[in-house]
């Protein structure tokens, strides 16, 4: 063998040795992140699965493939507080209700006052600008060790259904049983003269189709979802509350990426979000059609009905989180913030 060929040969060796040696490299520097969330994996139904398929897309391209997201929707890895200890316990993401995060900041509760936002942009930026809410961000971190990421609209405004006749007014539940999603919802539940049982989405379809309860309180986007339309008869748009949830993560694990990875992935979760919400907006009207061409009645209370539904759900609602030991404080911030000074004591 001549010694040019030999030191061809040497360098393609060399040369075979290093591009195995960087597509090693490449596959060590890749990390897989568990994302979780409720719902069907079906984007006409679940907006949080729009949200999460995005944030996956841009996720991997701002990172450049560091960062890959596995989805699981459908409740897969357990419901709300399992997925919260799975949060708080490895590195991972989830979109958490309520249910999920209360256990650790119950002052989130706080945020679902009823009528506390005349309309989406009046929610955002509640969310987005808040005092109250960088204080609930911060609250989280410290206690729970895991970081509030983004506020994920999931449909619209809250809507109540029911099976058993058309809800105009607060005396109109009068005797009803509704599923909650958590306890505020029983709270509020009780000021209107309804029960509520706490029940989790997974089991809500069986619990009104078998009586368990008459009715529940969801967005179209949640009521559709669920095939709720096939076991109740009336959709009231009340609008009472906004309906969202929450993209947390375990603050080991972002706090432990580099600079240029964290925030390529905070980017992402801000362009996800921005373009959920458009998506999410642009929809609730169509969904409430859709429920309509299913069978259902639309009752739209008239402005004097939903002053019905404030008086008395605001007073009561306000009272319960003081009944629960939240500190004034955490009211009197979040009323501030969304201008509604007069509740204040």
């Amino acid at each position: 063998m001549t010694r040019d060929l030999s030191s061809a040969l040497k360098g393609l060796a060399f040369a075979g040795l290093l591009a195995g040696a960087l597509a090693t490299g490449a596959a060590q520097a890749a990390t897989t992140i568990n994302l979780s969330y409720n719902g069907a994996p079906d984007p006409d139904k679940n907006a949080v699965h729009v949200f999460a398929t995005n944030l996956k897309q841009l996720v991997e391209e701002k990172t450049n493939g560091e960062l890959m997201l596995e989805l699981y929707p459908n409740s897969m890895l357990g419901e709300e507080e399992e997925r919260m200890e799975q949060t708080m316990n490895t590195p991972s993401l989830n979109v958490a209700s309520f249910a999920g995060v209360s256990p650790l900041v119950e002052e989130v509760f706080v945020s679902a006052i009823p009528f506390l936002f005349e309309d989406f942009e009046a929610a955002r930026s509640f969310f987005d600008e808040g005092e109250y809410w960088n204080e609930i961000e911060s609250a989280l971190h410290e206690r729970a060790g895991i970081e509030m990421l983004a506020v994920v609209e999931e449909g619209g405004f809250l809507a109540f259904t029911n099976d058993e006749k058309p809800i105009t007014h607060p005396d109109d539940f009068e005797g009803l049983r509704f599923r909650a999603m958590d306890p505020s919802q029983v709270a509020l539940y009780e000021s209107f003269g309804a029960s509520g049982t706490p029940i989790p989405w997974t089991e809500v379809y069986m619990a009104l189709r078998t009586g368990v309860a008459d009715g529940q309180m969801n967005p179209p986007m949640y009521i559709i979802l669920g095939s709720l339309y096939e076991v109740q008869d009336y959709l009231t748009l009340a609008n009472i509350q906004y309906s969202n949830q929450f993209l947390v993560g375990n603050a080991e694990m972002i706090e432990g990426w580099d600079d240029a990875t964290r925030e390529a992935f905070r980017e992402a979760v801000a362009e996800a979000n921005r373009n959920a919400r458009e998506h999410n907006e642009a929809k609730v009207e169509e969904r409430i059609a859709f429920l309509e061409e299913q069978g259902m009645e639309v009752i739209r209370p008239s402005e004097d009905d939903i002053a019905a539904f404030r008086d008395v759900g605001q007073p009561a609602y306000l009272e319960w989180l003081r009944e629960r030991g939240i500190d004034q404080r955490w009211i009197d911030l979040a009323l501030e913030d969304a201008g509604m000074t007069e509740l204040l004591d």
